[in-house]
């Protein structure tokens, strides 16, 4: 077992002594650390990058070859952290506690800290994790200038104006989150673009974690709904393939068959991951593979239509002008024009 104690929080800091202990490669862009392993304790990457107002996002991508424990201690005013696992499994203790808390595959989970207390991740031995940490600062009672701030409100959310305690929060299984996490891992820009389209996709997952808490709050009764780890895997699986192939004729019958599950249980999983039905689904990344066909390629506008899976072009200029607040010819005319000018 290898066990690391960094002695501070500051990611600049952080990234040093994990280079430091594990070896590897770090690079940083921008305000972006990124520490990548390939060598005997592991592969993979760990990133952090620290925004504006106290916001600090962590990811751990990584497979060990031996157990790792890594152990963090808190300032006087600890952070709040709010955990999502997309793969894998991770397990946290406070100071020198044998009690350990699991945070599994697509849940979420939110851990406040004593002041000055040690968090402690363990990592297991050949188990591919990938958990991300949104790391808020919270605002001492001395710093009246900072309670309008984004921190004093998620502070306020969480700890309802009580001192806050080692207490780990273990919510729902959110699928949601896992597609943010995707995006956020295929951004291919650089610089000040990169760290801002970083900033707004960890805001959103800061957002979708809060409102789970929220949901979870209202319905203790039944926090992971019907669906276990397994059944929300096939619904990802499920989502990826209608957005591979949006062209084909697909039906609820035909995606129950291929994932294994009813179509209630297939049904709560749109609901679960995207917010819609499976069928509002369909039509919504075929709307948007037409306007990319419509922007970036000669096809005219039936032969966009047919290509996508629509059989009626009538049907497919509403749903389109109600998404795009114009007709499909208007929106290619627009694009023909920006093209000539360019």
């Amino acid at each position: 077992m290898t066990t690391i104690t960094l002695s501070s929080a500051a990611i600049k800091n952080m990234f040093e002594q994990l280079h430091h202990n594990f070896g590897g490669s770090l690079s940083v862009n921008v305000k972006e650390h990124i520490l990548t392993l390939d060598n005997e304790l592991g592969r993979g990457h760990i990133r952090g990058i620290t925004f504006k107002g106290g916001i600090s996002y962590l990811e751990f991508d990584m497979e060990f070859s031996e157990d790792v424990t890594l152990r963090t201690g808190t300032d006087k005013n600890a952070p709040i952290c709010f955990a999502y696992c997309s793969e894998g499994r991770i397990e946290h203790s406070f100071n020198n506690e044998s009690e350990r808390h699991t945070l599994e595959n697509f849940q979420t989970g939110i851990l406040t800290n004593e002041s000055n207390a040690v968090n402690t991740l363990y990592f297991r031995k050949d188990v591919r994790v990938n958990t991300s940490l949104i790391v808020v600062k919270t605002v001492g009672a001395e710093q009246t200038e900072k309670r309008n701030g984004l921190n004093y409100r998620l502070q306020e959310r969480i700890l309802k104006g009580k001192t806050a305690e080692n207490t780990i929060y273990i919510g729902s299984y959110n699928l949601k989150i896992a597609d943010q996490i995707k995006q956020l891992k295929a951004i291919k820009q650089q610089g000040i673009v990169r760290s801002l389209l970083i900033e707004g996709l960890v805001h959103m997952i800061l957002a979708l974690e809060v409102q789970q808490h929220t949901d979870d709050l209202k319905n203790q009764e039944n926090q992971t709904g019907s669906l276990n780890t397994r059944e929300m895997e096939s619904v990802r699986e499920i989502s990826s393939f209608v957005h591979n192939y949006p062209e084909r004729q697909l039906s609820i019958a035909e995606l129950c068959r291929k994932s294994g599950l009813s179509p209630c249980k297939l049904q709560e999983g749109f609901k679960l991951m995207h917010g819609t039905t499976v069928t509002d689904y369909i039509r919504e990344v075929r709307i948007i593979k037409a306007e990319e066909l419509i922007k970036n390629t000669d096809l005219n506008i039936s032969e966009v239509v047919y290509s996508i899976g629509f059989t009626s072009r009538s049907y497919f200029s509403k749903i389109f002008r109600n998404k795009y607040n114009c007709s499909p010819k208007q929106y290619k005319d627009k694009q023909n024009m920006m093209a000539v000018s360019a």
